[in-house]
């Protein structure tokens, strides 16, 4: 039953409803049954979020949601103006989608403010809460209130046994097959990342409309990629070399790609990074956190150059810069995201820069 305003009943499904944590493939069959009130969507592949959050928003404007709010959530974030805010309706108020993004795992004041949030969620809006979370995080409490009250999507990695598959499904959405083994030297070459997995597919499909691919042409495809790569961009900071990196960075720059796609690239590297110095503590070597985290081929040779130079202070440090660069290139913060970018870049390569 809806509401008087014609919206979905606020914030639950009623308190018999089975807990509901979703992967990205189950995503589009829930928004069919209808939108809930409230959404969390985490995980460590930044393509799925991101698609996942897509259909999200593109459902609410299709429900009528025509205002959009975007708030980012950091240390010291004004919960009670959110709140005021929330509640003040004016006549003639419209639905809204409000976006909460948090870059670091709430402290205990927003857990509780967003379990509150989950269960009953400001009128005429619907809550989608972004961020990654560790895997024990997805336990806490107020996690679980969205589970109860909402959806939970969580992006998990997709295993390496199974990428040729999964380019294989995205290809043939798009009207192209490819075969087994194309689809095997395909996954080869993006070694495990899915932005550079998608961004081949819908080169490919743009080019190859309606073909059929084997090796040899998959292999064509590939030779022909575009000049300036946000992966070259990566190792090159990885392997330590500055000069390679930052003229990359002024490549995709000139080629007109916007800073955020390519913060994002970077900080799941330097998240990465900062998991492998860990675990090699814990389980005695590089090589053992490596196989652990299913990092594959050149990616296992850069983060070996980068660990061989950087210690846990350096990482601390880049990973706090990228979080300033990650504001700023979202408009959250005053600055040139270029400028951050060149000195993040350049840190994590090894070059002395001041404190």
């Amino acid at each position: 039953m809806e509401s008087s305003s014609g919206r979905p009943p606020r914030g639950s499904r009623g308190p018999a409803a089975s807990p509901v944590r979703l992967g990205p493939e189950g995503l589009a069959a829930q928004l069919r049954r209808g939108l809930q009130s409230t959404y969390l969507v985490t995980g460590s592949e930044p393509l799925l979020v991101g698609e996942a959050c897509d259909a999200i928003r593109a459902a609410a404007r299709a429900a009528g949601y025509g205002d959009r709010e975007v708030h980012f959530v950091e240390r010291g974030f004004d919960w009670n103006a959110l709140l005021a805010d929330a509640a003040n309706l004016s006549l003639f108020a419209t639905r809204r989608l409000i976006e909460l993004r948090f870059s670091s795992a709430p402290d205990a004041a927003a857990a509780n403010v967003l379990a509150s949030l989950a269960a009953q969620p400001p009128a005429d809006s619907l809550l989608l809460v972004t961020g990654l979370l560790e895997r024990k995080s997805l336990g806490n409490v107020w996690v679980q209130a969205f589970e109860r009250h909402g959806v939970v999507v969580v992006a998990q990695p997709v295993a390496r046994a199974a990428l040729p598959r999964w380019i294989a499904d995205r290809l043939e959405s798009r009207g192209v097959r490819i075969e087994q083994d194309a689809a095997a030297l395909l996954a080869d070459r993006v070694e495990g990342n899915l932005l550079a997995a998608q961004q081949e597919i819908e080169r490919i499909a743009l080019l190859a409309p309606g073909a059929t691919l084997d090796v040899a042409s998959v292999a064509e495809a590939v030779a022909d990629s575009a000049r300036y790569d946000v992966y070259d961009l990566v190792t090159g900071a990885l392997y330590g070399d500055a000069a390679r990196a930052l003229k990359v960075l002024a490549g995709l720059r000139a080629e007109g790609h916007e800073p955020p796609l390519l913060v994002w690239v970077l900080v799941q590297e330097l998240r990465l990074l900062s998991r492998v110095e860990e675990s090699a503590a814990r389980l005695g070597s590089v090589d053992a956190a490596l196989r652990a985290e299913q990092s594959w081929g050149s990616r296992q040779d850069a983060v070996r150059a980068a660990l061989r130079r950087l210690r846990r202070p350096d990482i601390d440090r880049c990973l706090a810069d990228a979080a300033v660069l990650d504001r700023t290139a979202k408009g959250g913060a005053r600055g040139d995201p270029w400028l951050l970018f060149e000195s993040l870049v350049a840190r994590i390569a090894g070059v002395p820069l001041a404190a």
